[in-house]
Formats: structure tokens, C-alpha cells, sequence
């Protein structure tokens, strides 16, 4: 009968059958709702079960005002976390990676958003992450308006991991800062090793 195969079917496709807990991701955004709507400010239109991050601009006091947007992962820097099994500075690192190219040209970060892949959710860690995300977000003035936690069996090992993120910000087109304004011999501070700085240490 159509019914009897409509059932059968049903239970071919599904995402706990191809390995995925939608379950588990939910529950992990529930209990860090709180800590996520923290970085929230009243120019947010949007909540975590929309679709996507709605953000109001407010451009009062830009005459020429410019968006700056960057991308970035945590890069091997996973490695070491996965090593130490320590993941509370990794969303750190990715809200860095991205709000840093934002504020190096001069620039305000407005939002960002998260994306964590994994071969399988492991609740504490994916938690542990985005909290440390928010946190950057807050410290810097920035909301957290978004992100993705894909669990993908058939991509990662169980226990492997990948933090991402994007990030936009705002400036005076006027007030922009480029490479032509810095000089050899500046000195920048670091407060660590950069994404990059596992393998270059090694080298």
C-alpha cells in the first residue's frame, strides 16, 4: 500500500541514519541562547531561529560610509587544541582572525558569524567554542548574529573539528587606513601564536 511505503521510505532518509543529531545542535544553541543574544544590540532584527542575521544600519555621523568584511578560519591552530584538549580560546581565535582585519584598516566591527564543522557534536566542545566566540564578540562591541554547527560523518573524523568565521564592519571612507600608511620597522604586538604560527614554529 502507498502508505507502508511512504513509511519505509521515511525511514530510508533521515538525518539520524546519515549520521547527523539536529537534536544535539539544537539543544547546544538553547542552553547558549542567553550568552549568544548577550552581544545583542537594538540594531538586531533578527533571532537564532531565523534564517539569517538582520542587522540596521545606523549611519548617522558617516558621510561616505564604507563596509569592511573579512573571512578566516582558526587554521592549524585546531591542532593544538585537539592536542591539549583545550577549546576554550579557539572561538577566541576566530573572532580575532576576522574583528583584526577589520580594526587594522580602521574600521568598526558591526557583527559576526561562526561556522564549526565536525565529524560528529560533541556538546561541551561545540559550547565551549561558541561561549568563547561570544565573549570576543562582547569584549569587542560586536554581535554574535549568527553561525552554523554542520556535523558531516562523511566529511570529518568523530573527533575532528574546524572553527571558521566572517565579520563586517564600518568606516569613514576617508578615515581608511591601507598599507601605503605603514612603514617598515612599526612594531605590532602579538599576544600568542597567530593561526599561522604552528607550522611557522616548526619551521
Amino acid at each position: 500500500m502507498p502508505g507502508k511505503n511512504k513509511k519505509k521510505d521515511s525511514k530510508k532518509y533521515s538525518y539520524e541514519l546519515s549520521g547527523v543529531n539536529i537534536d544535539k545542535a539544537s539543544n547546544v544553541l538553547s542552553q547558549l541562547k542567553k550568552t549568544i543574544t548577550s552581544t545583542f544590540s537594538g540594531k538586531v532584527l533578527s533571532d537564532l531561529s531565523s534564517f539569517s542575521g538582520l542587522f540596521q544600519l545606523d549611519l548617522k555621523g558617516y558621510r561616505n560610509p564604507v563596509l569592511v568584511s573579512s573571512t578566516d578560519s582558526v587554521g592549524t591552530k585546531i591542532l593544538l587544541a585537539k592536542k591539549e584538549n583545550c577549546y576554550q580560546y579557539i572561538g577566541q581565535d576566530a573572532a580575532a582572525m576576522c574583528i583584526n582585519d577589520i580594526i587594522c584598516c580602521g574600521a568598526k566591527p558591526l557583527l559576526f558569524l561562526d561556522y564549526i564543522a565536525c565529524g560528529k557534536i560533541n556538546e561541551e566542545k561545540i559550547k565551549t567554542i561558541i561561549k568563547s566566540i561570544a565573549e570576543s564578540c562582547s569584549y569587542c562591541n560586536t554581535v554574535l548574529i549568527g553561525g552554523e554547527t554542520a556535523e558531516m560523518p562523511d566529511m570529518y573524523r568523530k573527533d575532528d573539528i574546524d572553527v571558521a568565521g566572517f565579520a563586517v564592519g564600518i568606516i569613514e571612507k576617508s578615515a581608511i587606513i591601507n598599507s601605503s600608511l605603514v612603514n617598515e620597522g612599526e612594531l605590532f604586538g602579538l599576544n600568542g601564536y597567530l593561526s599561522v604560527g604552528i607550522p611557522l614554529s616548526s619551521t
